[in-house]
Formats: C-alpha cells, structure tokens, sequence
C-alpha cells in the first residue's frame, strides 16, 4: 500500500523542474562566477550580490533534488522501464553518473575546503588509473595545474550536453506543466531563502573534512583500500549492476541483492 503510494507521486515532474529551476539559477550563479577566483567569487555571491545568496541556495538545492528525485522516478517507473530497448534503458541508467557528475563538480567549483579536497582526492582517483589515469585528469580536473577552467567547463557545458544527449528520447516524450506544481515550486523557492547552501568559512586549522554527502562512502573506502579500487571499480560494480538489472535477466534477484547489498554498505 505504502509502495503504491510512493509510486504514485510525480517523481519525474518534479525532477524537471528541480531542473529547470537549477538551469534558471546557474545562469544567474555563472554570470558572477570567476573560475580564476572561485572561492571569492562564490562567497561574493553571497554577501555583494542582491539576492546572491538566494540564488546559489536555490541553484544548490534545486540540483539536489533533481538528483534525488530522478533516482525515485527509476525506482517508481522500473517496471515499465523493462519495455525498454537495451540501448534506451542504457542511456537511461548512463543519466545517474552523468547526473552526479554535475552534482560533484558543482561542490568542487565552490573551491571552499569540501569542495577543493573532493577536487584533489578527484585528481589522485584518476591518476591512480593504470596507463590513461594522467590523460582522464588533464581532461576533466587537472586542477593543481589548471584551477578550476576545465571543472567550470564541464559543469556548465559538457557533461550538460551529455545528459542532454542521454536522457534526450526520454525527455522528448515527457510533458510537464508548472502550473500543475506551483506548491513544489513555492516550497522550493521557501526552502532556498530559509536554508542558505553549504559554504564552509576560509580558516586554517579544518583538521577533518567530509566530502558531499554522495562522496562520504568513497571517502571512507580510500580510508582501506586503494584510489583505484575505491574510487574506480567501486562505483563500477554498481553502475554495471544498474545496466544489467532486467527482470528477464537469469541474474536478476542475485543482482538486485548485490545492488542493495552496495548501497546499504556505501
């Protein structure tokens, strides 16, 4: 009964327009953000620019919930998603990556003590990638040599395009209309202006850092085994799972207890 209840609420609906509203206020975010000066710039936005704090919070949260709402939405639409072609349940499973890539270069680009060490132990996951691990940093971080220009690049333009292509025959055929929703919009818009987004104070001394909370598992893993296992062949295991949990697959069960085995450890 409780199943069926969650199910029936619009996890997709508002997983757009978490985006949307993320998309409206990054523009607004962006235009004040200086990937030469990132942390002045982020703090500036809250304490210079009118509005800026708000705008940042709603930016932080709406892309939150986006995030979060987009993993309810599989979950409520996992049967109907077995109809799927494999190609199109692919894309489909290749969106939560992409989506939580956005999610943590956002952290990084703050370049407050969160998000500059996630960006560092970012830089030293890849690196420990046997043979291409040099070539993946300079492309996607690389930020002790380059700052924050390719991490601001890839936020606000390539992994975009990337979701955008992966999730684009989903999206093409989903429909959303804010008017049916002005109580999530409003509850949403009030939660931004209340709780004001993560930022932590520029003070030496910070002995003891965590990462975003979807980086705190991988955090304690690097604790005990090595970059690459942890950071590499960890998340792998279960976005291959995800890939391959079809309820036509003879591995189905085995998988399912594997994938929520993952997550309750993590």
């Amino acid at each position: 009964m409780i199943a069926d209840a969650l199910g029936a609420l619009k996890w997709g609906d508002w997983s757009l327009i978490s985006l949307y509203i993320s998309l409206i206020s990054g523009i607004v975010v962006g235009i004040h953000y200086s990937p030469a000066e990132p942390f002045y710039s982020a703090s500036a936005l809250d304490i210079l620019v009118p509005y800026g704090g708000f705008f940042r919070s709603l930016h932080f949260y709406s892309s939150q919930f986006f995030f979060l709402f987009g993993v309810a939405h599989y979950w409520a639409v996992f049967n109907k998603a077995q109809n799927y072609t494999s190609r199109a349940y692919l894309y489909l499973i290749l969106c939560f990556p992409c989506m939580l890539m956005l999610l943590f270069t956002g952290y990084v680009l703050r370049a407050d003590a969160t998000g500059y060490s996630a960006g560092m132990i970012a830089e030293h996951i890849l690196e420990a990638v046997p043979l291409i691990g040099s070539g993946l940093n300079n492309t996607l971080f690389s930020i002790s040599t380059h700052g924050m220009d390719r991490v601001y690049l890839h936020h606000v333009i390539s992994f975009d395009l990337l979701f955008l292509f992966l999730a684009w025959d989903h999206l093409r055929r989903y429909r959303v209309f804010l008017t049916n929703h002005l109580l999530f919009i409003s509850a949403l818009l009030l939660f931004s202006l209340v709780v004001a987004a993560p930022m932590d104070p520029d003070q030496l001394g910070m002995l003891y850092i965590t990462g975003p909370w979807f980086f705190l598992g991988l955090q304690e893993l690097l604790r005990y085994i090595s970059p690459f296992v942890a950071g590499i062949l960890v998340p792998i295991s279960l976005l291959v799972a995800l890939i391959l949990l079809r309820k036509e697959q003879r591995y189905f069960r085995p998988l399912l207890v594997f994938i929520c085995s993952w997550l309750a450890l993590y």
